[in-house]
């Protein structure tokens, strides 16, 4: 695929009028409110796991309406102090999976949270959390459940989970909490942005090609799957658009980069199709702190820099999580 997009100069500038209309930040802390009525009630069983590296929990805790959320929490083995704290987000359509498939940043010397994203884990990876809420018409996948009115929305109930997953991570006592960074690829790199803007005392973020930036750029650029389900819904939806889109900014990337301040690190990939460059550099040109960087992979799609993202990320987070 050749670039599609806007030339990497434009890119680098391109910063579009955000969507947030004036009740968006209490839409948020209402929201957190009403979940933080529900006791966290984070739960860690240890895991036998053929692994002498690391020691693995499965993690239970309370997230949107008090609905049981899982995850893992995997420590070097041993591990006696308090550690900073890397809190992952997974990519659409997959869940946790399992442990083992999660060793890299437990290699590096952190704690590693990874959540399960409700209601997936049918496309991939194995999910094990259920979302109990239901939802009026929409397309096939999960980004038009509820598409209707911002509160029945199916990620104010992913992105309140996101938020509780870092209270989880924070109540271990082998994680430091007061060292702890979001990091997620596509998904859950628009997560782990909105997590940023959320809580606003982490100490660094790093979305991979983030999915969830720019919906109404998005859903007219591409014709790829997730953002294709926006224009399914609304072919046969006739007049309903202001409306949709007026639901999506509640949970646009791109808004949420605009209230976070902590250290980022963001990715692009020129020929990305599923998350095109230019909604990425929208989120990553809003981002509200003062240190921002951008690694640009020319020739890549959706997947990146892939390992290569990996590796920088690797040299980049320790100097933010080990001061």
């Amino acid at each position: 695929m050749p670039h599609f997009d806007l030339p990497l100069a434009e890119l680098r500038a391109y910063k579009p009028a955000l969507t947030a209309l004036d009740d968006f930040d209490a839409f948020w802390e209402k929201t957190l409110a009403e979940a933080r009525q529900h006791d966290l009630d984070a739960r860690f069983s240890p895991v036998d796991v053929p692994l002498t590296a690391v020691d693995v929990f499965d993690v239970t805790y309370a997230g949107f309406g008090g609905h049981p959320v899982r995850g893992w929490l995997v420590l070097p083995a041993g591990t006696t102090e308090p550690l900073p704290a890397v809190v992952e987000y997974i990519g659409y359509g997959n869940g946790r999976g399992l442990p083992h498939t999660h060793l890299r940043w437990a290699a590096a010397g952190f704690a590693h949270f990874v959540m399960d994203t409700r209601g997936q884990g049918g496309d991939g990876a194995a999910g094990h959390t259920p979302d109990p809420v239901g939802s009026g018409p929409a397309s096939p996948g999960f980004l038009t459940r509820g598409i209707q009115d911002p509160h029945d929305h199916y990620y104010r109930r992913v992105h309140t989970d996101a938020v509780r997953a870092v209270e989880a991570a924070r109540s271990h006592p082998l994680v430091d909490a007061g060292r702890v960074a979001v990091v997620g690829a596509s998904q859950g790199g628009g997560i782990a942005i909105a997590v940023a803007a959320l809580v606003p005392d982490l100490r660094a973020a790093a979305p991979d090609v983030p999915f969830l930036c720019h919906f109404g750029r998005a859903a007219t650029l591409t014709d790829r799957h997730p953002y294709r389900e926006i224009a399914l819904y609304l072919k046969s939806h006739i007049g309903q658009d202001e409306r949709v889109f007026r639901t999506l900014s509640y949970f646009d990337a791109m808004n949420f980069a605009a209230r976070a301040t902590a250290p980022v690190l963001f990715s692009a990939a020129l020929e990305d199709l599923t998350c095109p460059p230019s909604t990425v550099f929208a989120a990553h040109n809003h981002w509200a702190g003062t240190e921002r960087s951008m690694e640009v992979y020319t020739f890549n799609d959706h997947e990146g820099g892939g390992p290569y993202q990996q590796a920088v990320q690797l040299r980049w987070l320790p100097g933010h999580l080990r001061g």
